[in-house]
């Protein structure tokens, strides 16, 4: 399997190492929809511009997604550190799951806090080949530690 990442990478790498300036990064996200007075619906266009819109569903309580973001940015990681390591992945799911009392996003009760109390984060995935426990510990171990989203 051909390393995407690490060829897409290399001369990133190269230029941040040589100017590290230049690894200082703003990323950008733009929200829209066609019925901007509907509360639970909207798209996201990452990196706007790039042509991909992504359609959001909310939660009726609160309207988080957090869940949704950090699924994505764990799936993502995952994927690119696999590709790195020659890895190739027959089957990958993220499942974030997080608890939050809605009457303080709610504003019931002030004496709610507003956010999460727990959240958890599983991956469930099937590699092809004969990768070693090593392996797979350390693709688990790097992609979670490359994940933006903490």
């Amino acid at each position: 399997m051909e390393a995407l990442v690490q060829t897409a990478q290399k001369p990133l790498k190269a230029a941040y190492k040589a100017t590290p300036d230049l690894a200082l990064v703003t990323d950008h996200t733009r929200t829209g929809g066609q019925e901007p007075a509907d509360p639970f619906h909207l798209q996201v266009e990452p990196m706007d511009g790039c042509g991909i819109v992504v359609p959001v569903g909310t939660h009726a309580a609160l309207g988080d997604l957090l869940c949704a973001a950090l699924a994505a940015c764990q799936d993502s990681a995952f994927r690119m550190v696999a590709n790195s390591f020659g890895i190739e992945l027959t089957r990958l799911e993220v499942r974030v799951t997080a608890t939050v009392d809605v009457r303080g996003s709610m504003a019931m009760d002030p004496a709610v806090p507003v956010g999460f109390q727990g959240m958890t984060c599983h991956i469930d995935y099937a590699v092809a080949g004969d990768a070693s426990p090593e392996q797979l510990h350390r693709l688990q171990f790097a992609a979670t530690r490359c994940c933006i989203v903490k």
